[in-house]
């Protein structure tokens, strides 16, 4: 029997409000320009398939595993939902969207799973880091510590909301977690994905997998809820009522005295974009906000 071929797999990780779903439509779209089959996963906490909206997912080569973390309790699903790929799209390559909670060490640790085991190229983790963040010092510990030392590549997004002469100082924070992982620099999550998947193996060094599967996993506690927002409020009106909700993170779908918009963001920095003309109806005035839940 021959060796089957072998098919590189990208773990996308980071916290909520980083910029992933944008960072993977960008992955996404150049690979069609390209010609390269790329295949996605999206894992999202919750059960609206926003991310299945913003990033066009409707054909083959994109699946969306909702309501849970690929990390854990929906681990089997990831690999029965990799082989599907693998059998339906037969990709020449995979890219997996974690959700903005989970652990991507642990992501990874399935991936060594039979059958995938048998099949997998290299797997490396991507971890986006929004620079705006970590300038503020906002939720540095638990969840975020644990995404950042478990990268192989980061990526400092959003760099067009601090100065640039702030950046030495974010990456040095960002060192306190990850010292040795490459970084780089972007906005709106683009930049060359060939620095990712290489021809030649090995550019980007892997973490140790013994340090990795030595880890005891434990997730901290979120709660995914949604909300309706009522057509025609005015933009600023509506994003001070999501603010008073006070999320980590944000994301829906809301028709404004505007017109219909994307709404997203991270704590106190929420925005409204142009939704396009193509989104289902049932998505809009829905509205997923992520909490942390309290200790104790």
């Amino acid at each position: 029997m021959e060796n089957p071929r072998r098919v590189p797999i990208l773990i996308v990780s980071g916290f909520l409000g980083s910029g992933k779903t944008t960072l993977v439509s960008h992955l996404l779209g150049e690979a069609r320009r390209e010609g390269v089959r790329m295949a996605v996963i999206s894992n999202e906490f919750g059960e609206l398939g926003i991310d299945a909206a913003l990033l066009g997912g409707a054909g083959a080569d994109y699946v969306e595993i909702e309501g849970g973390c690929v990390c854990c309790e929906l681990s089997d699903e990831l690999i029965e939902t990799l082989e599907m790929l693998r059998a339906r799209v037969d990709p020449d390559r995979i890219v997996i969207e974690t959700s903005g909670v989970a652990l991507p060490h642990d992501t990874q640790l399935h991936l060594w799973r039979e059958p995938v085991s048998g099949w997998r190229g290299e797997d490396l983790v991507l971890v986006v880091v929004n620079a705006e963040q970590v300038q503020a010092g906002r939720e540095l510990c638990g969840t975020f510590e644990d995404q950042v030392s478990s990268a192989d590549l980061l990526v400092l997004n959003k760099i067009d909301l601090v100065s640039e002469a702030a950046l030495p100082a974010i990456e040095a924070r960002v060192r306190e977690f990850e010292p040795d992982a490459p970084i780089l620099r972007c906005v709106r999550g683009e930049f060359d994905p060939a620095l990712l998947f290489l021809p030649e193996p090995g550019r980007i060094p892997e973490r140790s997998r013994a340090e990795r599967a030595a880890r005891p996993h434990g997730h901290e506690a979120f709660e995914a809820e949604e909300i309706r927002v009522p057509d025609g409020l005015e933009p600023e009106a509506l994003l001070a009522r999501i603010r008073a909700l006070a999320p980590l993170r944000a994301k829906g779908f809301v028709r404004t005295t505007r017109g219909l918009e994307v709404l997203q963001g991270v704590a106190e920095r929420l925005e409204l974009s142009s939704a396009g003309p193509a989104l289902p109806e049932a998505h809009v005035g829905r509205v997923v906000l992520i909490r942390r839940v309290p200790s104790g």
